[in-house]
C-alpha cells in the first residue's frame, strides 16, 4: 500500500445544519467532531459512514462556469477546503489540523441539489463532496485556516 501526500491546502469555512423547520446552518470558526461526527449538526449520530461533508471550493467554481452561482455552505458540506480530494477512494484519508479523517464514500445525489437547479445533479455527480468519518473514539476540533492533506492509500 503507497502513501502519497498533497500539502499546502486549508479550510476555508465551516457549516454546521441545524436540525429546525427552516435547517439553518451556522458558520463558526470551529467545530468539533468525534466517531458520530459533527457536534450540534443535525446528522450528528445518524450513520456513521456519512458523518462529515467535505466539499471543495472547486463546486462551487464548476458551478459558477456552467452558468450556476450557488453560494458557499449551498452543497450541505461541513467543511469546505481549497484543494480537490475528489479523486480519493474509500480508505483514503485526509487529514485537517490534527485529525486523520478516513474517506467513506463519494456524496450521493440528493433532491436538494435539484430543487437549487436542475443540472446541478448532473453536473455535479462525481464533484458535490466526498464522506468522512473519524475511526476512534476521541473528540477533534478543526478551526478555519487549518491545514489539509491529502493521502491516497489505496491503489
Amino acid at each position: 500500500m503507497r502513501q502519497a501526500k498533497q500539502h499546502n491546502a486549508k479550510v476555508l469555512k465551516l457549516y454546521i445544519t441545524k436540525d429546525d423547520a427552516n435547517k439553518s446552518r451556522i458558520t463558526p470558526s470551529h467545530i468539533k467532531l468525534d466517531a458520530n461526527g459533527v457536534e450540534g449538526d443535525k446528522f450528528y449520530a445518524k450513520d456513521n459512514n456519512r458523518a462529515i461533508l467535505i466539499s471543495s471550493i472547486e463546486s462551487y467554481r464548476l458551478s459558477q462556469e456552467n452558468g450556476i452561482e450557488l453560494k458557499e455552505g449551498a452543497l450541505g458540506e461541513n467543511i469546505l477546503i481549497d484543494i480537490n480530494p475528489y479523486h480519493l477512494l474509500p480508505g483514503d484519508k485526509i487529514s485537517i489540523g490534527n485529525v486523520e479523517l478516513e474517506i467513506t464514500q463519494n456524496c450521493t445525489l440528493c433532491k436538494g441539489l435539484s430543487a437549487l437547479n436542475p443540472k446541478l445533479p448532473k453536473l455535479l455527480k462525481n464533484d458535490r463532496g466526498i464522506f468522512a468519518k473519524i475511526s476512534d473514539n476521541k473528540q477533534y476540533t478543526i478551526k478555519v485556516g487549518d491545514s489539509v492533506s491529502l493521502i491516497k492509500t489505496t491503489e
